[in-house]
């Protein structure tokens, strides 16, 4: 079976991804695709709706795998900045397990921040690490997906016949 290329697909960068759950349950609920791609095997629920990947153990394979197929009207969960803005680049929306959308406005801007962070860190200045992923932040991300899922389903929807008149 082909898949519907007017149907969005979401996409999971599955390794440390905290809210796989979250995913599922909303995929279900409005109908929609989910890949969840790892380096190696992932369980994942039993259901035509869900697709496990397993890219390989490749240094960045889940991501290319990811950014090789996700576009225009596609979502894709990360918090991999690189991949989030090879997502983004290609039309996708991304968001990150916390709520925070990677846009096109901002994805420039993270990027450089995250670069500068790797810089600090290899020259020996101590950085602290990422927050710790807290119930708000789950509270976010289900909010940001369910509006990037209606703001596509706003953009693909028929277009109304002109007036006529």
């Amino acid at each position: 079976m082909l898949p519907d290329a007017n149907l969005t697909r979401i996409y999971v960068d599955a390794d440390a991804c905290p809210v796989k759950d979250e995913i599922y349950r909303v995929a279900i609920r409005h109908g929609l695709p989910v890949s969840v791609v790892a380096g190696n095997f992932i369980r994942v629920p039993q259901d035509p709706l869900i697709e496990r990947i397993a890219a390989g153990s490749g240094m960045d394979a889940a991501d290319d795998w990811i950014a090789g197929r996700a576009g225009k009207g596609d979502i894709v969960i990360t918090s991999d900045i690189p991949l989030a803005s090879r997502c983004v680049k290609s039309g996708a929306e991304a968001i990150a397990p916390n709520g925070k959308p990677f846009t096109e406005a901002s994805i420039g801007m993270t990027l450089a921040v995250r670069n500068l962070m790797t810089d600090l860190r290899s020259s020996g200045e101590v950085t602290g690490g990422p927050k710790s992923f807290a119930p708000r932040d789950r509270s976010a991300f289900l909010s940001a997906l369910d509006q990037a899922i209606r703001r596509i389903q706003r953009q693909r929807a028929p277009q109304s016949a002109p007036n006529q008149g």
